[in-house]
C-alpha cells in the first residue's frame, strides 16, 4: 500500500514521503484496511521494528487534525524521553508534544496546550487522581508494551488506568502495541478492537543455538571461528568481523560486568583511528558524569570498544552507552535483560549466554518465552543489516534440542491481569472513589467490571478483595459512609500523593507513636512502607545492621521483638535501607556507599529518588493531620534530593553544583550564593576546575538577581526559590529487580 493512497491531510502525506516513507509494510496496510483512520481501536501484536509505531502515529495525527488530543502511554521513563524526541519530528506540520512523566502530585495543566502527550502508566495514573482537566480532551489513546498487563508490579496500575481513561474517555481511541503477546486476540477482545497479529518484520530473523563451535539454525548452520576458549567470546567476534554489532544479554549486573571486561583485548583491535577519536569524546564524557570506580571500569571498557549496561549505572552513563552503540562506535553491549524492556537498541546479533534466573524461592529457573522473545527481536538493524540473528549458547546437543523446543519453537505464553490482590487493588479503590468513578460497593464491582481481570474471569473474584479493601480504607479514616463511600480530605490527599493507603497509614501511626522525631525516625519510616524497595540483607549484614539497630532502639517508631520471627529480619531489611539515606544526606562517598551496599550508583539516585517522594508524602500528611514531624521532613525531602547536609543546601540550589563541589566551596569558606557572587572566578576555579568554575558563574546570574544575592538573603528564601522548581524535576519508578 503507498502512503499517497491514505485518507490523511495532505500535509501529513507529504511530510511522510519527505522522511523517506512512501510504501506501508504489511502490518500497517493491514491496520488501515482494518478501520485504523476510522476511528477503530486496534491491538498489533508485531515484531521489533515492523512498524508499530508508524500505526500509532496514523492514529494520532488522524485524531489530532480532526481537533482531537493524543496521549502515549509507556511503561519506562526512559522510553518516554525516547518518543518524546521522535515525535517532536512532527513540529514540522505544527504539532506540538509534550512529556509527563514525573511529579505525582502535579496536575501539569501547563501540558494541555500540547497535541501529543507522552506518559508513563504512573504518571497517567496519577493525572487521572488529580483531575487533570485536558485528560477529558483525550481523543486517541496509544498503550505501548501492552503485555506489561502481566507484570506483578506495573500491571495492575497500567489495567485501572486504561479502564477509566475508557470510563471518562469513551469515544477515544485505543492503540495497544506489543511484540510478544500469547492472547492477544483476548486483549482485542477485551478493548473492542481488530487484532494485527503478524510474523512480518522487515529485516529476517533468525533464531540459533551454538553447539560445537557451531550456530545451528533451522535447516541451516554457520560455523564460528574458534579464537577464545570462551564460546561467547568467539560468537560476539564473528559478528564484529562481518561488520555488525552485538548485544550479549547476561543474568546479573556481575556477569555483565564480567563479560565486558572479557572482551576488551579483542574488540579493541577492530577499531579504526576515526572511531577511537570519537570514543574519547564519550569516555571523556563517561569520567565528567561520576567519580565511583565503576565508572573508571566502565569508562576503560568503552575505550576499547565494549560497555556493559545495567540498572545500577547512572542515567548519564546509560544514555552515552546507548548513543555510542546507535553511532556504531561502541561495537557490544554487554547487559542485564532490563535492556530489552523497550529502548531501540537493535544490532546485528543478540547473544543470550543464560536462559536462566535465579529466584529466592526456587533458585535457578528457565526464563519465560516471552522474555526470550524479547531479546531475541533486538536482533537485526533495519535498513543497516541484510539479516538478524539471536543465538542462545548450549553445553550438550540434548540441551540443543530442548532450547529449540522451548524458546525457538515454543508459543509466547498468555498474559494474565495482576488486579485480584489487595496489595493491588487497595490504591485503585481509593482513587476510584475519591476521581467520582465509583461511590458504593456496587458501584466498585461495576466499575471493575470493566477490567481486563473481569475479562478474564468472574467478576466476583474480586468481591472478597473489595470488601477488605473498603475495610481497611474505612478503618483508617480514607473512606466514610460505608453505604455511600465518600473519601475524607486525608483519603483525597494519599490519593493525589499518589502512595499506597498502607504506606500513609504506617506513616501516620509512627508519627503519633514515636517517643521523639530525629532523621533516622523519619528515614526508617518511610522505608517501612510498601512503597519502599528494601536493600536485601546479605548473611554479613546482620551482624552491624543488629548493633545499629539497637544503639539507636530509641530512634525507632517501631521495633519487633529481636530474633523471634520473620518480622525481625524484615524490620532489619529496613533499617540498612535507612542507614543508606543517612549516608547520602550525609555526604558518605558514591564509592563508599556502593561498596558497603554492593549497589550501583544508579540504585543509590533510584532509592533516594523514591525516598525524596515519600518524604515529601511524609511532610504532608503530617501537616495536613496536625502532627509533628513536618518541618524536619520538609527539611529532609531537600536533602535527600541533593543528598547533602543542611548546611549546603543554599549552594546545591546552583545548578550543577552538586554535593561534592558545594563541600569544597564550603570548606573553603564560600558558604552562600553571595559569597560566590563576590568571589572571582579564579578562587572559585582552583576548587572546581575552570570550565565548572564559568558556568556556575552564569548560573548564579541566570538564577538569582542582584537584588536577591546579598549578605542579607535568607538561606530558606534562597533554598525555597530553587526548590520550587526543583518540585518540576522528574520523580518516577525505578526497576529494582536487580538490586542485591
Amino acid at each position: 500500500m503507498h502512503i499517497k493512497e491514505l485518507n490523511l491531510p495532505e500535509e501529513v502525506i507529504d511530510f511522510y514521503i519527505e522522511s523517506g516513507i512512501e510504501h506501508l509494510y504489511p502490518p500497517q496496510a493491514e491496520a488501515i484496511e482494518k478501520g485504523l483512520l476510522e476511528g477503530v481501536n486496534i491491538v498489533a501484536a508485531i515484531p521489533t521494528a515492523s512498524g508499530k509505531t508508524l500505526i500509532a502515529e496514523f492514529a494520532m495525527l488522524n485524531s489530532i487534525l480532526k481537533g482531537g488530543k493524543a496521549l502515549y502511554i509507556v511503561p519506562l521513563r526512559a522510553l518516554a524521553s525516547e518518543k518524546m524526541e521522535h515525535f517532536l519530528k512532527f513540529r514540522k506540520i505544527g504539532i506540538k508534544t509534550g512529556i509527563s512523566t514525573g511529579d505525582f502530585e502535579a496536575r501539569d495543566e501547563w501540558l494541555g496546550s500540547n497535541d501529543i502527550i507522552v506518559a508513563t502508566s504512573e504518571k497517567t495514573d496519577a493525572l487521572l487522581r488529580n483531575e487533570t482537566s485536558w485528560m477529558q480532551d483525550i481523543t486517541a489513546i496509544v498503550v505501548d508494551e501492552i503485555h506489561l498487563l502481566d507484570s506483578a508490579n506495573r500491571g495492575p496500575t497500567l489495567e485501572i488506568t486504561i479502564t477509566k481513561l475508557r470510563r471518562l474517555n469513551p469515544r477515544a481511541q485505543i492503540i495497544a502495541l506489543s511484540a510478544t503477546v500469547g492472547n492477544a486476540q483476548q486483549i482485542a477482545d477485551w478493548l473492542k478492537g481488530k487484532l494485527i497479529l503478524s510474523e512480518w518484520r522487515p529485516t529476517d530473523l533468525r533464531e540459533g543455538v551454538y553447539y560445537a563451535d557451531t550456530i545451528n539454525f533451522v535447516g541451516s548452520q554457520k560455523a564460528i571461528s574458534i579464537t577464545s576458549s570462551d564460546d561467547g567470546v568467539n560468537i560476539v567476534m564473528d559478528t564484529l568481523e562481518e561488520g555488525g554489532q552485538c548485544l550479549v544479554f547476561e543474568s546479573t549486573r556481575k556477569n555483565a560486568v564480567g563479560f565486558a571486561k572479557k572482551l576488551v583485548r579483542h574488540v579493541k583491535k577492530t577499531l579504526s583511528k576515526e572511531e577511537h577519536n570519537f570514543i574519547d569524546v564519550i569516555v571523556n564524557s563517561i569520567v565528567e558524569a561520576s567519580e565511583t570506580e565503576e565508572s573508571k571500569v566502565l569508562a576503560q571498557c568503552v575505550r576499547n570498544g565494549v560497555a556493559f549496561h545495567h540498572a545500577g549505572l547512572n542515567s548519564a552513563h546509560r544514555r552515552l552507552v546507548e548513543d555510542g552503540f546507535r553511532n556504531n562506535v561502541i561495537k557490544v553491549i554487554c547487559s542485564t535483560p532490563t535492556l530489552a524492556a523497550g529502548l531501540n537498541l537493535p544490532a546485528r546479533r543478540v547473544v543470550i549466554r543464560s536462559y536462566k534466573r535465579y529466584d529466592t524461592n526456587f533458585g535457578m529457573l528457565p526464563i519465560p518465552v516471552l522474555e526470550y522473545k524479547q531479546m531475541a527481536g533486538r536482533a537485526g538493524r533495519p535498513h543497516l543489516d541484510p539479516y538478524g540473528e539471536s543465538v542462545l549458547i548450549a553445553r550438550s546437543y540434548e540441551e540443543m534440542e530442548a532450547l529449540f523446543e522451548n524458546y525457538i519453537n515454543a508459543k509466547v505464553e498468555d498474559i494474565w491481569s495482576k488486579l485480584g490482590t489487595e496489595n493491588a487493588l487497595r490504591t485503585h479503590v481509593l482513587s476510584t472513589v475519591v476521581n467520582g468513578f465509583a461511590s458504593s460497593q456496587e458501584g466498585l464491582m461495576e466499575f471493575m467490571s470493566s477490567t481486563f481481570f473481569a475479562h478474564q474471569q468472574e467478576t466476583c473474584n474480586l468481591l472478597e478483595v473489595v470488601e477488605e479493601s473498603i475495610a481497611f480504607l474505612l478503618e483508617h479514616g480514607m473512606l466514610q459512609d460505608e453505604s455511600r463511600l465518600r473519601a475524607t480530605r486525608l483519603g483525597k490527599l494519599v490519593s493525589m500523593l499518589y502512595i499506597d493507603p498502607l504506606s500513609a497509614a504506617i506513616i501516620l501511626e509512627g508519627l503519633s507513636k514515636a517517643k521523639k522525631i530525629t532523621d533516622l525516625t523519619l528515614l526508617h519510616l518511610i522505608c517501612s512502607t510498601p512503597d519502599m524497595k528494601q536493600l536485601y540483607m546479605r548473611s554479613s549484614d546482620y551482624t552491624m545492621i543488629n548493633e545499629f539497630a539497637m544503639t539507636h532502639r530509641e530512634e525507632f517508631a517501631r521495633m519487633p521483638s529481636p530474633f523471634k520471627d520473620i518480622e525481625y529480619e524484615w524490620f532489619l531489611g529496613e533499617v540498612k535501607t535507612a542507614i543508606l539515606l543517612m549516608k547520602w544526606i550525609n555526604e558518605v562517598s558514591m564509592d563508599e556507599i556502593t561498596g558497603l551496599f554492593n549497589v550501583g550508583e544508579g540504585d543509590v539516585h533510584a532509592i533516594a529518588d523514591i525516598a525524596q517522594w515519600l518524604m515529601h508524602s511524609t511532610a504532608r500528611l503530617a501537616e495536613t493531620m496536625g502532627l509533628t514531624g513536618a518541618e524536619k521532613a520538609y527539611e529532609l525531602e531537600k536533602r535527600i534530593y541533593y543528598g547533602a547536609n543542611a548546611e549546603l543546601l543554599e549552594l546545591v540550589s546552583i545548578r550543577d553544583v552538586g554535593r561534592v563541589r558545594a563541600r569544597r566551596l564550603y570548606n573553603a569558606g564560600l558558604t552562600s550564593v553571595a559569597l560566590l557572587k563576590q568571589a572571582s572566578v579564579e578562587r572559585i576555579a582552583k576548587l572546581i576546575g575552570q570550565k565548572t568554575a564559568e558556568k556556575i558563574v552564569k548560573n548564579i546570574k541566570d538564577q538569582y538577581s542582584t537584588e536577591e544575592v546579598n549578605d542579607s538573603v535568607d538561606i530558606n528564601d534562597s533554598v525555597n526559590t530553587a526548590y520550587s522548581s526543583m518540585e518540576k524535576k522528574q520523580r518516577t519508578f525505578y526497576d529494582f529487580d536487580y538490586i542485591n
